[in-house]
């Protein structure tokens, strides 16, 4: 769960980012070559592109972030933030569940 800043607990960031410069693309099953293909295509127009993956298909989150900034280095993408955060989701069988996600943010350097 997303924990907000407080005057008391000064010590939880949140980078607040403007919604026009960021997309988000979400990894499911396709053939990673096609989140990399729409990660470039949305960095052609956004500052900002997150990656975001949840439970299994972090690791393939990871692959397509490292694909492009190793990759099209000459270009000068880099990870810009990563979070790693956990979320509670009901079930199918109606029981909370805690599910872990990663969201890894790509900007032009």
């Amino acid at each position: 769960m997303h924990q907000l800043p407080s005057p008391e607990n000064d010590s939880v960031k949140q980078t607040i980012h403007d919604p026009e410069e960021r997309d988000v693309i979400f990894i499911g099953t396709k053939p990673l070559l096609s989140y990399v293909a729409a990660t470039l295509t949305q960095l052609s127009t956004r500052r900002i592109v997150t990656i975001t993956a949840r439970g299994n298909r972090i690791t393939q989150a990871v692959d397509v972030s490292q694909m492009i900034v190793k990759r099209m280095n000459t270009v000068g993408y880099v990870v810009h933030d990563v979070r790693i955060l956990s979320v509670s989701l009901k079930s199918q069988d109606g029981r909370l569940r805690n599910v872990s996600t990663i969201e890894i943010d790509i900007t032009k350097n």
